[in-house]
């Protein structure tokens, strides 16, 4: 049994103890070169972090944000397919492991984890962060289209996609479509970051998955390009380290981020850790924020017939309830219990 399962709070705890005493001068210039990294538009084919000041300053400035993005992509999956649980689970370009701490979160440490990055000091970082919480094999791997993976309930790739190069992009999806049964894909909230999921998604369709999040089906994506993009947001709680290095002054923020979660079981089959699983699609998802009105709330949804809206009055009763309480990303109408 785990000392303690993986949450935020427990995160945030873990990052405070390994961070202790890292120079505030010096995280924050490794912030800024981080920022400048992530948000250019040249691939790179070497480890953008670099050193242990490199790691500890990303780990403080982005993987609370990384967390809470995966683990709403994965209660997504979990919700669609209630009675499955991976047994094994590769973390591709995990790196610290955020998304490693989301998988342990989600279904309670069940999971086998195998964590691949190309950073060394990425991997020893996030073995400390990890340790006392949950068992993970943290191996160096340099993550391209060369990169082989073994046979895996579950592949993660969270802020990964943008650091390769168009070729490689597609041969690592293609990769984890050979070796996993479900494959969760994580991008920046942006336009680029739906763009690249969008090509995930269609590439892991191509290879026989069925989409289980967010689309409520696996056809083509009614949004026209160019004129908007799907993605959805995580409330983040700020510790008072997490303000320092962002140099924030707000309790919380939200992180902006795109997902495509996809199965190899459509319909009810054997698994290795359920018996019977099938995947069950939303009707419909809230694409963006709720908008509350003196007696009404406006939703913005995709459905399987593509993109609309539904107004939700005080007439429809137990509904408009629900429609009050709706938040950006959810299923649209709410599950019966």
């Amino acid at each position: 049994m785990n000392a303690s399962l993986p949450s935020a709070e427990t995160l945030r705890t873990a990052l405070g103890a390994v961070l202790d005493g890292l120079p505030p001068r010096q995280a924050a210039q490794a912030v800024e070169r981080l920022i400048a990294n992530y948000r250019g538009a040249t691939p790179t084919d070497a480890p953008v972090l670099r050193d242990r000041s490199d790691v500890a300053a990303y780990a403080a400035y982005r993987m609370p944000a990384t967390f809470e993005a995966v683990r709403s992509a994965l209660y997504a999956l979990a919700d669609a397919a209630p009675d499955w649980a991976p047994a094994t689970h590769t973390d591709v370009g995990g790196g610290t492991g955020a998304a490693s701490w989301a998988v342990a979160e989600t279904w309670e440490g069940s999971a086998r984890t195998t964590v691949l990055d190309w950073a060394e000091p990425a991997l020893t970082i996030g073995a400390e962060l990890a340790r006392g919480v949950f068992e993970a094999d943290w191996r160096r791997e340099r993550i391209g289209g060369a990169l082989r993976l073994a046979d895996t309930d579950l592949v993660t790739v969270s802020y990964v996609l943008n650091e390769l190069t168009e070729a490689d992009r597609t041969a690592l999806v293609t990769e984890a479509a050979r070796a996993a049964r479900a494959v969760v894909i994580v991008e920046p909230g942006t336009p680029d970051g739906y763009e690249r999921i969008i090509a995930a998604r269609d590439l892991l369709v191509a290879q026989g998955f069925t989409v289980a999040a967010p689309c409520p089906h696996s056809g083509a994506c009614p949004i026209v390009p160019g004129t908007d993009w799907c993605h959805f947001a995580a409330r983040v709680s700020r510790s008072s380290l997490h303000r320092q290095v962002k140099g924030g002054s707000l309790p919380y923020e939200d992180e902006k981020y795109a997902y495509v979660a996809a199965t190899r079981f459509p319909a009810a089959q054997e698994t290795s850790a359920a018996p019977a699983v099938a995947v069950t699609p939303v009707t419909a998802r809230i694409t963006r924020r709720p908008q509350i009105r003196k007696g009404q709330v406006l939703l913005e949804l995709c459905g399987p017939d593509g993109l609309g809206r539904e107004t939700v009055t005080k007439r429809h009763g137990a509904l408009y309830k629900e429609a009050r309480d709706a938040e950006w990303g959810d299923p649209w109408p709410p599950a019966e219990d």
